[in-house]
């Protein structure tokens, strides 16, 4: 019977230029030590074989070192890892591949399937039949050679691919690297292991995309997983158990603050999210002055709690209340103004002058918190 862990797009060596440093090298470590965990669970499950679907490395340039580093974070799980190259990283005459063979990074239990031809594994009882892409993109559907691929009598016939199912994933999402979508049952597969969609996904009994271990967009697809795959033998349905492994949930937040429930509500979304959550947060809508130091109060603290936390606040307007601008004890010249601004914004310039009331209301709070530091 079979076990495999399925696993894909790994993108080891991304680069997260729109974080800031810290976070962005603490996400791209994440990657690797999400093959650590890979392996862990390989030699606690005892599989069989670990299949990695393609998009191994993010790019072809990725150094030497993270070339070793990422042989290196496989080590604990001594069976069979057979890899095949992705659209990142295919297995051009010159590749990343090629580099890692010179470098001697590859151990002897790490199967490289570089070309389409039959892998027997007879002693486990079963034969990869993979499908590498030689180049980045192709029209050629990579698989349809596996109708035809001959195998042991008895063997579970497993393919390994990377592309887009056609005519199944989300609207707009076919492109080139193409795979029938009926390729498993064509092929007589017991188990098709597919990469390239980043979320878990069931084509059909005998079909699946496992998704990235680590996400790495925000995108609600279900990533951050890998498959636990138990074959009862050739010809069975295969058993897919889905397990949780990535660390960094990737969450969007857009709110609109209209009345103070709606801070507070946002406020107890975020104090809820998960630590290590990698969040973007856009805001809309309206602040008094209290309101906004409440807000940067909890920012603050979840800018400690998130491994990111980014914010958009372009389209929050502070607008003081009565007791703000008391507050403020602004007197003489600025006190004057105010009133101005009080009058015109019952006139025809009203949103201007609430523009203008809340620019100087932030200034006047800049101001007094300067003072009270000083």
């Amino acid at each position: 019977m079979p076990r495999f862990l399925h696993t894909a797009d790994w993108q080891i060596g991304r680069q997260y230029a729109r974080f800031a440093p810290e976070d962005a090298l603490a996400l791209a470590e994440a990657r690797l030590s999400a093959v650590e965990r890979l392996a862990d669970i390989a030699h606690q499950e005892a599989v069989d074989a670990v299949l990695v679907a393609g998009d191994v490395f993010d790019a072809q340039t990725v150094s030497d070192r993270t070339i070793r580093r990422l042989f290196n974070a496989m080590g604990a799980y001594a069976g069979p890892w057979v890899l095949i190259p992705g659209n990142h990283d295919a297995a051009l005459a010159e590749s990343v591949w090629t580099r890692a063979r010179r470098l001697g990074a590859v151990a002897a239990n790490v199967h490289l399937a570089l070309s389409a031809q039959v892998m027997a594994f007879p002693e486990r009882g079963f034969a990869v039949l993979p499908a590498p892409l030689t180049q980045r993109q192709t029209a050629a559907d990579e698989t349809a050679w596996f109708d035809h691929a001959v195998t042991a009598p008895g063997l579970v016939r497993v393919g390994l691919a990377h592309g887009s199912v056609q005519g199944v994933l989300a609207e707009g999402i076919d492109s080139p690297n193409p795979i029938a979508a009926d390729r498993a049952g064509r092929a007589a597969l017991d188990y098709l292991a597919l990469g390239d969609w980043h979320g878990t996904r069931r084509i059909d009994a005998r079909t699946w995309y496992s998704g990235t271990p680590e996400q790495d967009r925000f995108k609600a697809n279900d990533p951050g997983n890998v498959l636990l795959v138990d074959i009862p033998a050739a010809g069975a349905e295969p058993k897919v158990e889905v397990r949780a492994v990535g660390r960094h949930l990737w969450i969007e937040l857009e709110e609109s603050l209209a009345v103070a429930s709606d801070l507070e509500r946002t406020i107890a979304r975020l104090q809820a999210l998960p630590e290590l959550a990698v969040v973007d947060l856009s805001l809309a809508g309206e602040l008094h002055l209290l309101g906004r130091q409440q807000l940067e109060a909890a920012l603050s603290v979840a800018e400690a709690r998130f491994r990111s936390l980014r914010t958009d606040l372009s389209r929050l307007r502070l607008q003081p209340t009565e007791d703000d601008l008391a507050a403020l004890h602004a007197d003489g010249y600025v006190g004057r103004v105010i009133a101005e601004l009080r009058e015109e914004q019952e006139g025809g310039n009203a949103e201007l002058a609430r523009e203008a009331m809340a620019i100087l209301a932030a200034l006047l709070l800049e101001t007094q918190g300067q003072g009270e530091t000083a």
